[in-house]
């Protein structure tokens, strides 16, 4: 299994916004992917802005690549995402999990 994480920065006041934007575009993106085992988004409030951190599961490489293309350590953005971030991570981080609680 693969690990994807991904970082992001909204301002504060846009965070429920994003958050909204997320679930109508990148949680179901992940979600209907073959192969994709999970997906967390989460969010922490730091001062006047809020890190989204996303961690995706992926049962292979080749199910990464179906979601992120032939570069799969590219973020993949969605349209509006610039209304809403002011920071952004490009490059995502993969991990291959060697145990765990189905391992």
């Amino acid at each position: 299994m693969i690990v994807r994480t991904w970082r992001g920065w909204t301002r504060a006041q846009d965070a429920s916004a994003y958050e909204d934007y997320l679930m109508r575009t990148g949680f179901p993106g992940y979600a209907s992917t073959p192969g994709n085992r999970g997906a967390y988004f989460t969010r922490r409030d730091d001062g006047d802005r809020t890190e989204f951190f996303l961690i995706s599961l992926w049962e292979s490489w080749e199910a990464v690549r179906a979601f992120a293309g032939d570069a799969p350590e590219t973020a993949v953005f969605y349209p509006e995402d610039d209304a809403y971030l002011v920071d952004r991570e490009l490059m995502v981080e993969h991990y291959e999990v060697f145990a765990g609680p189905h391992s």
